[in-house]
């Protein structure tokens, strides 16, 4: 019934593979094996983040508290998406100057 992932994937320019395998490391903490069943995904759309997360408030919780927070506060260390955000613009002004399409 629910195609969220298969619309999405297609759109993204690349793809955080590592976010589902922390979600489920997360998300394992809370409903147990229960988890395997979630299809989480995220990746980046032209410059902005995009993240599918299961349809449960406990699971968007999950995700906030457990990983999102995390990267969207510039002082996480070693690195969060703060950092990258900048390089997300320059990536799409280089593929404009060669005329290709992201």
């Amino acid at each position: 019934r629910d195609v969220t992932v298969e619309a999405v994937e297609p759109l993204l320019d690349k793809r955080m593979d590592g976010f589902s395998t922390v979600f489920h490391i997360v998300s394992y903490g809370t409903i147990g094996t229960s988890t395997i069943q979630s299809r989480a995904i995220a990746g980046i759309a032209r410059e902005t983040f995009v993240f599918c997360l299961p349809g449960s408030p406990g699971a968007c919780r999950d995700a906030w508290d457990g990983i999102l927070a995390q990267q969207f506060d510039y002082r996480h260390a070693p690195c969060n998406f703060v950092e990258i955000m900048p390089r997300l613009d320059e990536h799409l002004k280089r593929a404009k100057l060669r005329g290709t399409d992201v």
